[in-house]
């Protein structure tokens, strides 16, 4: 299947892992758990931790109850911090080309290509891990540990 707008892989298990610790930011989860949950690789899944890690958006705990945390405040830590730590900055491009052939204003798609990567880039800075982390006590997508108490019943 095709699609115009494409997000790697690794930033989409990023994004989506960030989001699943947001539940309960401070207890750790292993990538068996995370992996497990979105049926993923825990090789690939591993690699994308390391590299939040390593930026400091996780910190991993070691142990037999060990796992990966997040390392600061789900209300502050934006999706947009997570693209970047994967992808690096989000340009804003109005060309399909790495190297531009045109203003974008004369573009045989017109301003679409720099429209949506202005949308993208103001959905990933304007949304928290906090509010992603909603998804995950709605229900939509089941977890893998226990809902925190807080959580509002879990739809049929």
């Amino acid at each position: 299947m095709s699609c115009a707008l494409r997000v790697s892989e690794a930033a989409s298990i990023a994004m989506h892992a960030m989001g699943l610790l947001a539940v309960e930011p401070a207890r750790p989860v292993t990538t068996k758990e995370i992996a497990g949950c979105f049926g993923i690789s825990e090789a690939h899944l591993s690699k994308v931790l390391q590299r939040l890690v390593k930026v400091g958006l996780l910190s991993s705990v070691r142990g037999p109850r060990g796992g990966f945390v997040l390392a600061g405040d789900p209300r502050k830590t934006t999706l947009l911090a997570v693209f970047e730590a994967i992808e690096g900055r989000l340009e804003k491009s109005e060309c399909l080309f790495a190297v531009p052939l045109c203003d974008g204003l004369s573009c045989i798609l017109g301003r679409v290509m720099g429209d949506a990567n202005r949308m993208l880039l103001e959905h990933l800075s304007a949304t928290s891990l906090k509010q992603i982390s909603e998804v995950f006590l709605d229900g939509r997508i089941e977890i893998p540990f226990d809902r925190p108490a807080s959580a509002p019943p879990r739809k049929a």
